[in-house]
């Protein structure tokens, strides 16, 4: 399989209701909420990349476009974006929907970077499975 099938076949995507019970005080979705899934969509796209144990290293840019109110549709999108010996990017677009229109729009934005490795927690490469 190319990488280019490997990027594509890992692409994952995640719906989630925003209900009352995830929003503040504002009636939006906590922001630590949104990372904490953005971070769970990007490790599942990773491992689905590299069949390999992940773990996430960094959290590069966030952006805060939009905010996500309650009683909208939030699909949380992961997709490689790079890939190195031992590491890789992964990108999540949250796109809010309304629950009754066609209306769509992208609300956050970030990227996560993840790393292979073994049964001893040492980096090892992306590309063994």
């Amino acid at each position: 399989m190319t990488k280019q099938e490997r990027i594509n076949q890992s692409e994952t995507r995640i719906f989630k209701a925003v209900f009352p019970n995830t929003t503040n005080h504002y009636d939006t979705l906590f922001g630590g909420t949104a990372m904490q899934l953005m971070d769970e969509v990007a490790f599942i796209a990773a491992t689905r990349f590299s069949r390999q144990r992940m773990v996430t290293v960094s959290s590069d840019r966030i952006d805060f476009k939009k905010p996500i109110p309650a009683g909208t549709i939030a699909e949380f999108i992961g997709r490689v974006t790079y890939t190195g010996n031992t590491s890789l990017k992964v990108r999540v677009d949250i796109v809010i929907e309304q629950m009754y229109s066609d209306h769509r729009e992208k609300a956050i934005t970030g990227e996560f970077t993840f790393v292979a490795i073994d049964e001893n927690k040492k980096p090892i490469s992306i590309f063994n499975g």
